[in-house]
C-alpha cells in the first residue's frame, strides 16, 4: 500500500502559474497552525521499515536525497526539516537531521517549543521560502515509516461507554463495569516490536480458540478480528526508575499524540484471558499514524474529562483548580471507515481518563519511562450507537452484522481495508488534523 513515486522534483523553482506549496488556503488543516511531525525517505531510496513498513496517508523526501530523515507536514507537502537546518544554519540540525524523532523527543519541552517556532518561522517568513523550497517534497513522492523507535507498549481502557458496552454483552447479569473500573486507568503491558506505520498489512493472526459449546480448543486463523479505535499518546522525556511522574508533569514527558488502532483477535483473546491478561489475541500488530501531532499544535482542543462520580485517590484527582486551569483531555472528532464507507465517529472528549491520569498510574509503582514509549487509550466510544469505536460494540458480538455495499460484517474479512482520521479545533476557527492511519487485513501465513 506504498504511494506511488513521482518524478516530480521540489527543488526546481516554482514554475509560473503553479502555486508556491507554502502558498495555502487560509485555515488548510495542514498549515503552519499544525506541523505534525514524521519520518520520510524519497521513494527511489525507499526501503521498508524491519517493523513491515510501509506509508501513510502523506509522503516525502529526505535531507540530501538518501535514507530517512525527519520531515514536517505543511499542506500536502513535507518538509525536509533537516535539510533546511542544515540550509539555514540552524542549531537544530543535529535534532532534525536523524532517521527518527528519538532524539527530538528526548530533548525537552523547552526545546520543543523552541524548534516549533523555528518551523513555523521556516514556513511562514517570505525570507526564507528561497531557501526552504528545494527541500519541499509532494506527499505522493515520499515514502514514510514509522516515525520513533518504540520503548515501551501500554494500552489502556479509559473508555467508559466502551468498557460498559463490553460488560453488557459478557455480563449481562453484573455491573457493567468492574469494582476498580473507577478508581484507576485498567491497562495492559504490550508488545512494542510489533507496532507498525500506517499502510503497514495486517496478517491475520492464528492461534487457539475455543466457543463456549467447542469440547476442546482448535487451532487456526481468527475468525472474529476486530479493530480498537484509539488515540496513541508519544513519550519523549524518561523518568528515573522509582520516581512516579505526577499529573502536573504530564506535558514536561509527552511529546504529541497519534491515532492508534490496536487490532484484536477476540476469539483467540477471549479464550487466553484467564485467568492473565491479552497476549496473543494482541500483540500480532498495532497500527499508528505516520504524523505525530506535538501537543503544542492543539492547545485549543484542550478539553476537562466528564464528571468524576467516584471519588479519586490523590495521585489521580485532577479535581483541583491547577487541573482545571490546564486540562488534560482533548476534543477530538474521528472517523472510522471501512472499505472506505464510515462506520462510526467515535469522540474523544468523553473519555473518563486522561492522558495525565494514565501516565500518572503507569508510572506510579516506580516503573520508568523511556523515549518512544508509546501508550494507548484504549477503544474510544461515544453513548450512540454511531459512536461506537469497535465491531464487537457496532454488531454487539456479531449478533447484529454491519451491512455494507460489499455484504455483511461481524468481524473483518480478508482484504478489508480500515483507516481511522480524526481533526480537531485548532486557532482561530482553524482545524487540526491528525494522521490518518490505515490497515489491510491479508490472510494468515
Amino acid at each position: 500500500m506504498a504511494p506511488a513515486a513521482t518524478s516530480e522534483s521540489a527543488s526546481e523553482p516554482t514554475p509560473l502559474g503553479r502555486l508556491d506549496p507554502l502558498d495555502l488556503p487560509e485555515g488548510h488543516p495542514f498549515g503552519p497552525h499544525n506541523l505534525p511531525y514524521g519520518v520520510f525517505s524519497l521513494a527511489d531510496d525507499a526501503s521498508d521499515d524491519a517493523s513491515g513498513g510501509g506509508s501513510g496517508d502523506a509522503s516525502s523526501g529526505t535531507s540530501g536525497g538518501a535514507g530517512r530523515s525527519v520531515g514536517v507536514r505543511i499542506g500536502d507537502h513535507v518538509l525536509d526539516a533537516g535539510g533546511a537546518a542544515a540550509a539555514l544554519g540552524s542549531p537544530y540540525v543535529t535534532l532534525l537531521a536523524r532517521p527518527s524523532l528519538n532524539s527530538l523527543l528526548a530533548a525537552g519541552r523547552t526545546t520543543w517549543s523552541d524548534v516549533r517556532r523555528a518551523l513555523t518561522a521556516w514556513v511562514t517568513v517570505p525570507a526564507h521560502r528561497e531557501v526552504v523550497r528545494p527541500f519541499l517534497h509532494p506527499l505522493s513522492s515520499v515514502t514514510l515509516h514509522l516515525p520513533f523507535e518504540v520503548a515501551d507498549y501500554v494500552d489502556f481502557y479509559a473508555s467508559e461507554n466502551h468498557a460498559s458496552n463490553l460488560g453488557r454483552l459478557f455480563r449481562p447479569d453484573e455491573e457493567p463495569l468492574k469494582p476498580n473500573w473507577k478508581h484507576m486507568p485498567v491497562g495492559y503491558h504490550g508488545r512494542s516490536g510489533t507496532v507498525v506505520v500506517s499502510g503497514t498489512d495486517v496478517v491475520r493472526p492464528s492461534g487457539q480458540r475455543k466457543a463456549p459449546a467447542d469440547p476442546a480448543p482448535v487451532f487456526g486463523p481468527s475468525v472474529r478480528l476486530d479493530i480498537e479505535t484509539e488515540v496513541g499518546y508519544v513519550v519523549g522525556v524518561p523518568s528515573q526508575q522509582g520516581t512516579p511522574v505526577p499529573l502536573a508533569s504530564y506535558r514536561d514527558h509527552v511529546f504529541g499524540l497519534c491515532l492508534l488502532n490496536d487490532w484484536s483477535a477476540r476469539d483467540i483473546q477471549n479464550w487466553e484471558t484467564v485467568p492473565l491478561g491479552p497476549h496473543l489475541g494482541k500483540s500480532f500488530a498495532t497500527s499508528i499514524s505516520a504524523w505525530i501531532t506535538p501537543l503544542e499544535a492543539l492547545d485549543a482542543a484542550r478539553v476537562g474529562p466528564p464528571e468524576r462520580t467516584v471519588p479519586l485517590l490523590p495521585y489521580l484527582d485532577d479535581s483541583g483548580p491547577e487541573a482545571t486551569a490546564d486540562p488534560a483531555g482533548y476534543d477530538l472528532r474521528i472517523t472510522v471507515t471501512l472499505n472506505g464507507q464510515v462506520i462510526s465517529e467515535p469522540p474523544f472528549s468523553g473519555m473518563y481518563w486522561t492522558g495525565a491520569q494514565m501516565l500518572a498510574h503507569m508510572t506510579v509503582n516506580g516503573a520508568s519511562l523511556r523515549t518512544g514509549d508509546l501508550y494507548g487509550s484504549g477503544t474510544i466510544s461515544g453513548t450512540e450507537e454511531n459512536e461506537r469505536g469497535s465491531l464487537i460494540e457496532i454488531t454487539w458480538n456479531g449478533q447484529q452484522p454491519l451491512p455494507l455495499p460489499d455484504g455483511k460484517r461481524g468481524f473483518l474479512e480478508n482484504g478489508d481495508v480500515v483507516t481511522l482520521s480524526a481533526w480537531a479545533p485548532g486557532p482561530d476557527g482553524a482545524r487540526v488534523q491528525l494522521g490518518e492511519v490505515t490497515g489491510r487485513i491479508v490472510p494468515s501465513t
